[in-house]
């Protein structure tokens, strides 16, 4: 029966039926099987719903949505070439920048992707950098920004894994600014390589650019120093940022108009709406799990075949870089309870795995063959995705080394929460 019914969910799934129905469905399935009252599921969602910190979520959500509808992307991605065009690498340097800053803010890479590549990929070009180094950066870059405040990812995490979210946001941002200076450093060298002429600084753009964004340049300042100075927490932060982006765009650049707002919000909270129910069925599901032991099994088991945590973590990564290449949100909310305790068994910091589990999710967007960005930059730049394999790869293997260093070296994620003194 077990054997048949296993069949019938990979059935299901092939045939396209949604995630969250085949994952409230297991989780049924499986309480009955084991004679437990199946208002598990349900219980989760009233759990879920009752967390002071969900709100955060759609309301980033929203803001991120207003964000990519208006103009902020040519305003963000001139204000990058102003400051660092005249450097060697500069214009790189800018679409790097004007990515992660994008991505961080709207939560999603496909939004970034789609938004900012069609900016930056020809300005690239125009500067004399490859198709191959153009193409690879702006499908790396768009999931960058996940690792910075206030990445919907990162909000996620810290809701599933039971970790302060201020605390999850201050131990990704350094690894995340380790990626962004390794991949500033390969820009620079392939600029060099390549003889890509910088640009020749202009006080009269900048200014001109800094004035075209100057109502966008304090939002990170506002929404992450409120955090840190202890103005308001992260969910009074998501509230203030819906809040600001919606004033500066429609009320100030005028970018969006009134009547588009309620088709903004209805497809935000469509997306909000699908993170949600996948999160109240997953979390059903891994009830089931930690019911049943399953996380106390695994360790018994890695336990008796890996013995070392530097074994497990490396393990654990080949496992997430797998894992993440498809559905991020269900992987965060499945695997994210199970892991957890294994870690813990290991003596692996919850916040230091909150950092390498978002590390390994940015790689696994760019991860061949089924990274996510791999199929929306073909798409939005109509080339073959064996193209695509070849352009990404020299920046995988720099995100893999700097996965490395962050995995090997917890100091690196730790230590700004410990500066900070967050609990």
């Amino acid at each position: 029966m077990t054997a048949l019914a296993l069949a019938g969910f990979v059935a299901f799934a092939l045939a396209g039926v949604p995630v969250f129905a085949l994952m409230g469905a297991l989780a049924l399935w499986l309480f009955n099987g084991a004679g437990i009252q199946s208002s598990a599921v349900i219980i989760e969602l009233s759990r879920l719903a009752s967390l002071p910190s969900l709100i955060a979520v759609p309301l980033f959500t929203f803001a991120g949505y207003l964000l990519a509808e208006s103009k902020a992307p040519q305003r963000l991605v001139a204000l990058a070439e102003s400051m660092f065009g005249w450097l060697p690498g500069g214009v790189a340097v800018a679409g790097l920048c004007a990515c992660a800053l994008f991505t961080a803010f709207t939560g999603a890479s496909g939004v970034t992707i789609i938004a900012l590549g069609g900016l930056i990929f020809p300005l690239l070009r125009r500067q004399g950098y490859p198709e191959s180094f153009s193409l690879g950066l702006i499908t790396t870059t768009g999931s960058l920004g996940l690792m910075f405040p206030p990445s919907l990812p990162i909000i996620l995490y810290a809701l599933v894994g039971k970790i302060s979210i201020d605390k999850l946001f201050a131990a990704a941002a350094v690894p995340g600014l380790l990626l962004l200076a390794a991949l500033s450093v390969y820009a620079f060298v392939v600029a060099k390589r390549e003889k890509v002429k910088p640009i020749a600084f202009s006080w009269k753009n900048f200014q001109a650019a800094a004035k075209a964004a100057a109502w966008e340049i304090p939002l990170p300042l506002i929404v992450i120093g409120g955090i840190y100075g202890g103005f308001f927490t992260a969910s009074e932060a998501a509230a203030v940022m819906a809040f600001y982006v919606m004033v500066a765009e429609v009320l100030i650049y005028k970018d969006v108009p009134w009547e588009k707002l309620p088709g903004i919000a209805r497809e935000s909270m469509i997306l909000v709406g699908a993170i949600l129910i996948v999160l109240g069925c997953a979390l059903g599901l891994t009830s089931y799990m930690i019911d049943a032991d399953i996380p106390g099994r695994i360790f018994a088991f890695l336990h008796e075949h890996v013995k070392s945590p530097w074994g497990f973590l490396a393990l654990l990564n080949v496992f997430l870089l797998i894992v993440n290449m498809v559905e991020i949100f269900s992987a965060i909310v499945i695997v994210v309870p199970i892991i957890a305790p294994v870690a813990t068994q290991y003596g692996i910091d919850p916040v230091h795995l909150g950092a390498l589990f978002l590390l390994n999710l940015e790689i696994g967007y760019m991860t061949p063959p089924l990274g996510l960005n791999l199929f929306l930059s073909s798409r939005r730049f109509d080339k073959p995705l064996p193209v695509l394999y070849r352009a990404v790869l020299p920046f995988w293997i720099l995100l893999v080394g700097a996965l490395m260093v962050v995995t090997y070296w917890p100091a690196l994620s730790l230590w700004l929460p410990r500066l900070l003194k967050l609990q």
